[in-house]
This record gives C-alpha cells, sequence and structure tokens, in this order.
C-alpha cells in the first residue's frame, strides 16, 4: 500500500532507535510525560465535577430551586400557587417565610435562620423525597409550638430528646423588646444539607408570620421545585407569566458565589496540570532536536534525491505526533479507568491506612466521587494534541533548513 514519503519515512524513525538509546529513552519520557498529564487531568477534572455536583445537591437540601418575592406573593400567594402547579415542569409549590432569630437553650444562645412552612405544601417542594422527612413534617403539623432542628444544630446544643427552646426575631432583640420570643418544643431533627444543618429550624407558617409580624423581614414567599434546576429561572418564569412585581431568583443566582468560585478553580486547576503536559512537550522537542542532529546525513541525502523542505518537516512532524497521540491515547484511557474507579481505590487506601481521609465531621465530602464528563475528556485529549503538534514545529524547522552540502562535507 502507498504512503506518503513524509509518513513513511517518520514512522521508520520512530520504530528504530538502535544507534541511540539515550534518544529512545527521552522519547518515552516524552510519551509518558504526556500521558501522566492527561491521566492528572482527567482525574482530577472529574473529582471536581463529582464533587460540584455533590455540593449542588446539599445546597438543594437546604434552598429552593426557585424564590419567588415581591409585594403580591404574601397577600396573594394561594393563587400563585395553583397557576404555577399546571405547568409540567413545575413539581411542587409551596409559601414559606424565613429570617434571622435567635434561639436559647438552657443558658445557650445561637442565631439561626427560622423558616416557617406549611407542612401540608411543604413536600411537594423537598428535595430530600425520603419517607423520614414527610414523617417529621407530620409531627411538626400536630403538634402545637413544635420545631425542627437541624441535626448539626440539634448537637451543637445538645438537643437529643424534646427539650425546650425559646425563639425571638432578630429584630425584636435589636429593638431591646422581647415581647415577640416565644416558647416551643424540639419534636424532631432533620438533614437540611450541608449548609442548613447548622443553622436552620423549622416551624409552622401561621407561627412564623405571628412571630416575625413586627419584624422589618416579614415577606412571605413562594419556593417551586422544578424538573431541571440548570432550567430554574426559566420554568418559573414560564409558569407565573403575565404576573408583574414578581422577583424570580433561581438557585445558582442565590449561591452565585459559590459555584462561580468552584468553576473558576476547575479553570485554575487544569491550566496548572497543564504544565504537566508542556514538559513532556518540551521533552518532545528536545528528543525531536537530538534526532534532527543524529540524522543529519539521511536529511541531506533526502534533500539530494529532490525531497522539498515541506517534506523534511513532515517526516519530524509525523515523529513528533506520533509520540503525542500515544501519550494522549494511553493517557484518556487510564484517567478515564481510574476517574470511574476513584471511589473504590480511595475507600481501599483508607482501609489498607487505617484512617479516614475526610472525616465527614469536618467536609462536606466524606470520600472522594467524581463524576466523568465526557466533554472534558475530549477537551483534555485535544488540548495535548495541540501542544504535542506545537512542540514539533521548532525542530521540523530546524531539519527542513539544514544544507545538504555543509552535512555530506564531513560524512
Amino acid at each position: 500500500m502507498f504512503k506518503p514519503v513524509s509518513l513513511f519515512v517518520g514512522l521508520r524513525y520512530t520504530r528504530t532507535r538502535r544507534h541511540n538509546y539515550f534518544i529512545s529513552f527521552v522519547s518515552i519520557i516524552s510519551m509518558l510525560g504526556i500521558s501522566l498529564g492527561v491521566i492528572a487531568l482527567v482525574v482530577v477534572l472529574s473529582v471536581i465535577n463529582g464533587s460540584t455536583s455533590t455540593m449542588r445537591l446539599e445546597t438543594l437540601k437546604s434552598i429552593p430551586h426557585v424564590t419567588v418575592s415581591g409585594p403580591g406573593v404574601s397577600a396573594d400567594w394561594q393563587r400563585l400557587v395553583e397557576k404555577a402547579r399546571p405547568s409540567v415542569n413545575v413539581l411542587g409549590a409551596a409559601p414559606y417565610m424565613e429570617a434571622e432569630a435567635m434561639l436559647r437553650n438552657q443558658g445557650q444562645i445561637l442565631f439561626i435562620r427560622l423558616r416557617g412552612v406549611d407542612p401540608e405544601l411543604e413536600p411537594t417542594v423537598l428535595d430530600n423525597d425520603s419517607s423520614t422527612y414527610r414523617e417529621l413534617l407530620q409531627a411538626l403539623d400536630s403538634s402545637e409550638n413544635g420545631i425542627v432542628l437541624g441535626t448539626q444544630l440539634a448537637g451543637r446544643l445538645g438537643i437529643f430528646g424534646s427539650d425546650d427552646v425559646s425563639i425571638t426575631p432578630l429584630g425584636s432583640l435589636l429593638a431591646r423588646s422581647l415581647d415577640d420570643s416565644r416558647g416551643f418544643q424540639v419534636v424532631a431533627t432533620a438533614d437540611f444539607g450541608f449548609y442548613g444543618n447548622d443553622n436552620i429550624a423549622l416551624i409552622k407558617l401561621d407561627q412564623a408570620r405571628e412571630i416575625f409580624s413586627r419584624s422589618a423581614d416579614n415577606n412571605l414567599r413562594l419556593r417551586l421545585r422544578v424538573s431541571d434546576v440548570f432550567e430554574a429561572e426559566n420554568i418559573a418564569s414560564e409558569a407565573l407569566s403575565g404576573e408583574s412585581g414578581l422577583l424570580i431568583q433561581p438557585w445558582n443566582e442565590v449561591q452565585a458565589n459559590l459555584f462561580n468560585a468552584l468553576r473558576m478553580e476547575k479553570i485554575m486547576t487544569g491550566f496548572m496540570l497543564l504544565m504537566i503536559v508542556l514538559i513532556g512537550a518540551v521533552n518532545i522537542i528536545s528528543t525531536l532536536v537530538m534526532v534532527v542532529a543524529d540524522k543529519g546525513a539521511d536529511i541531506a541525502i533526502l534533500r539530494t534525491m529532490g525531497a522539498s523542505r515541506k517534506t523534511i518537516m513532515s517526516v519530524f512532524m509525523v515523529q513528533g505526533v506520533v509520540a503525542g497521540v500515544i501519550g494522549t491515547l494511553l493517557g484518556m484511557l487510564l484517567g478515564v479507568l481510574l476517574a470511574l474507579n476513584i471511589t473504590e481505590l480511595s475507600l481501599l487506601f483508607e482501609r489498607f491506612v487505617n484512617n479516614t481521609l475526610s472525616g465527614s465531621n469536618i467536609y462536606l465530602i466524606s470520600h472522594l466521587e467524581a463524576e466523568l464528563v465526557w466533554g472534558d475528556v475530549a477537551l483534555v485529549g485535544i488540548a495535548a494534541l495541540i501542544i504535542s503538534f506545537l512542540a514539533t514545529l521548532y525542530p521540523a524547522y530546524r531539519a527542513a533548513n539544514v544544507h545538504p552540502a555543509e552535512v555530506l562535507r564531513y560524512e
């Protein structure tokens, strides 16, 4: 089968290193360097994706998919709920009120986010569909002065049963008035996610409206649960179209700083790990420069036989690109396999060293989780191939500018 001269000679140079084992060694190191960089990029980006997904799930346990506020919500929230429900993409709608308050228990004082909810409608907007969570809402509904605390909040207070607590709105506290203080009995503790377990408490909506009646932050809001959290704002706007004076805030707008920081961390980490690929590319340059010096006589003979500068450049570009392709494909394969099994490998390592790498009481994620995004894998592979290709240009240019007469004079 016919092959172009540049491809044929370039592949021959790639396979044979009989006279210079050092060049062969450097060539292998350059391929391994590119593979290592690609593996690191694929695995670390997958771990960051997994961490971001976990943080998103934990965040959505404590904040609604969509928050709807405005002057008309408090007065006419029932009509807005009935308007939003028919939308196929709106899974639930419920009113709530949330404001700062002071909680006291046996001499302990903590500042919390006190949230008033409708126990009947609240299950429709929960990201936590567990039966336990629904049961505690039923317990809250059936109690006269019940309150549900986040698990970490209850732990900080040392509450493990039906203790009594006192709630005072922050507005009343700043006004040096305790007239709005009210006693509650803890009926249950709940998992409100990483960002809510240590500072959120639930009471019934009518009690919250009564407590916060004289506070500045006493506006009732709606929370919506939607079928696609990434299209939350569009879904809510469509479901409540025609309503004026409403402020629609999706979850990713409320937590924009957090997720923007995670996105920037992913980008910066990717650039830093790309340096490993660049080191592999530098090795490719070094290898090809040595090959050009070693094959000077071959280049001169090819030129005298009529090979153009473009052909000579192509010979050495083929050699460098082959090293880049092999290193990239090997790195992508091993990186994908490692990313898919990173959780099991991390747990195995923890058992081997008999120690937990990240305790759940300190970190949000108690073990490594990876989410493989094929778009990231493709982007890493393309970037590695482009870097490998660019690394061949300088050595190939040097080879193309070899003067046959000067080389053959000393042969």
